[in-house]
């Protein structure tokens, strides 16, 4: 007769251990599915850092500028040494082969002693007479050598200038080259920020930006300030007309700008050449620090590095372009920090 056993139970500390294990991976499931959704960021807080990352563009967008003027004013002033060089060479060349002439011709009439020449001269008088040209050829001979010494030497300098010149060309070609990956890898990161959203995410953000330019619309026949020389006036004017064109890093119009391309434009149609860069153009003019003070059409500065600026628009607001994604309008100075404004 076959016995019949009890199947063996599992053992207590076993039993406990597989409790144990099963509890701690529901817990981390759990966890695990709780905290997907925490990884994604809230529209808010991919709106802060994407904010940020324009303004950090921006920063390397006006070193862009600074490197990119740079760099076309090295291209011209090298242009022009080498023309230069390239005509002094020909001075130069003119010079030697006038003194090779002149050299050639004295050979050929001094290779006699000069009072053995005198001696069997038919007409003594009519030696004499060349005789004083000669001497005169002579000094012209020391003359001719002095400046094709002083040639050489200016054209020595000439060259050692444009070999520094094209160092300094080749450095900032790297720094234009390097600011302009470092504009593409922010603005990157913030598109791929963006791109996490939603689509009502992103509608939202784009609807949050359209209300900072609704005063656009309306302002577009504000009158100007024609104080002093005008100049500014003309420039705000100018600007006038270019509400909506988009920003572009490094574009200076007519169709697209960044922050300092918009005003320098501006004032160029206003017949004023003001520097490319905002830095730069925060050192002309007078600098008014009280808000109250400022005219329509002077350049306000914003952010401690002055990466920013834009045209004083009248009660308290600023006519720029603005950063990437966004296009020239009317903003409130008070969205941003306010440093100083300059009157051209």
């Amino acid at each position: 007769m076959a016995s019949h056993r009890r199947p063996k139970q599992p053992s207590r500390a076993r039993v406990t251990v597989l409790t144990t294990a099963a509890a701690a991976a529901v817990a981390i499931s759990a966890q695990a599915a709780n905290a997907a959704p925490s990884e994604k960021p809230s529209k808010d807080e991919v709106k802060t850092k994407v904010d940020k990352l324009y303004e950090q563009a921006e920063q390397a967008t006006e070193k862009y500028n600074g490197a990119k003027e740079k760099q076309e004013k090295l291209q011209k002033e090298i242009s022009t040494i080498q023309d230069n060089v390239a005509r002094g060479q020909q001075e130069l060349n003119k010079l030697r082969d006038g003194l090779g002439s002149l050299a050639a011709g004295q050979y050929r009439s001094g290779g006699i002693d000069p009072s053995v020449q005198l001696f069997l001269s038919s007409d003594p008088q009519d030696y004499l007479d060349k005789a004083a040209t000669l001497d005169q050829l002579s000094g012209q001979q020391v003359d001719a050598l002095k400046q094709i010494q002083d040639k050489q030497r200016e054209l020595a300098q000439q060259r050692a200038e444009a070999t520094e010149k094209l160092k300094d060309l080749d450095a900032t070609r790297s720094e234009l080259s390097k600011k302009k990956k470092e504009i593409q890898g922010k603005l990157a990161e913030a598109q791929r920020l963006l791109n996490t959203l939603t689509a009502q995410e992103r509608q939202q953000l784009a609807e949050e930006e359209q209300q900072r330019s609704t005063r656009a619309g309306g302002r577009t026949q504000l009158s100007v300030d024609v104080h002093g020389s005008g100049f500014a006036g003309a420039a705000f004017a100018a600007a006038q007309t270019r509400i909506g064109s988009p920003y572009v890093y490094g574009a200076t119009g007519p169709s697209s700008f960044d922050c300092s391309g918009l005003t320098s434009w501006a004032y160029a149609q206003a017949g004023v050449s003001i520097p490319r860069t905002s830095e730069a153009q925060a050192t002309i003019g007078t600098r008014i620090y009280s808000q109250s003070q400022l005219q329509i059409g002077d350049l306000v500065f914003f952010y401690g590095d002055l990466h920013h600026v834009g045209l004083y628009a009248g009660n308290g607001q600023v006519l720029h372009a603005p950063h990437t994604g966004a296009s020239v309008r009317y903003e409130s100075i008070g969205n941003m920090p306010f440093q100083f404004g300059v009157h051209v």
